[in-house]
């Protein structure tokens, strides 16, 4: 029988604090969205909402099968998430598309982080950080590219500085823009 160490436990509370995190700054951005293209986000942030919640149930349910205990509890949440807080009230649907994306591909950062050590110690759950990874990865390109445009985009030092800081950062922004 296999028992995952503490440093398994530690590294998959922190993937499982970020998409609990996710899933619940999504239904923020869900009921307080305005703007053109309203609908659409509206349900696409279900989606990402539903998928962020299976994720973290996933997460969770493969921490017990290795003998491992999650914490959930909103406490713990709020205390230990690497994710920055979503804004009060009414926001923008461009902004949010821009918030969402940033808070998804801050969640793959964290599986990124600890994906290394969990491989070393269990392979079998860093099979599911990778399904988690692909899904969620796709989630975010498919909803940035909602803010993209390639002439515009092309043209802007912005975007091609945020494209640049985020490769900086090791991310891998919606459409970079090459030079």
């Amino acid at each position: 029988m296999f028992q995952g160490s503490d440093q398994l436990r530690d590294n998959m509370q922190k993937v499982l604090v970020d998409l609990i995190e996710l899933h619940v700054q999504g239904k923020q951005a869900h009921w307080n969205l305005l703007g053109s293209n309203f609908r659409d986000l509206h349900l696409q942030l279900d989606e990402i909402v539903d998928a962020a919640r299976e994720f973290s149930d996933e997460v969770a349910e493969r921490m017990r099968a290795v003998y491992l205990i999650p914490d959930g509890r909103t406490s713990t949440v709020t205390r230990e998430t690497s994710l920055p807080e979503f804004p009060e009230g009414p926001v923008e649907t461009t902004a949010v598309v821009d918030l969402i994306v940033d808070r998804m591909y801050a969640v793959t950062g964290t599986m990124r982080t600890v994906h290394d050590d969990v491989d070393d110690e269990d392979p079998t759950t860093a099979d599911v950080l990778h399904s988690i990874l692909e899904r969620l990865e796709q989630l975010a390109w498919m909803t940035g590219a909602e803010n993209r445009h390639p002439e515009k985009d092309a043209r802007q030092d912005s975007t091609r500085q945020r494209d640049e800081d985020a490769a900086a950062e090791g991310l891998d922004r919606v459409g970079a823009v090459a030079n």
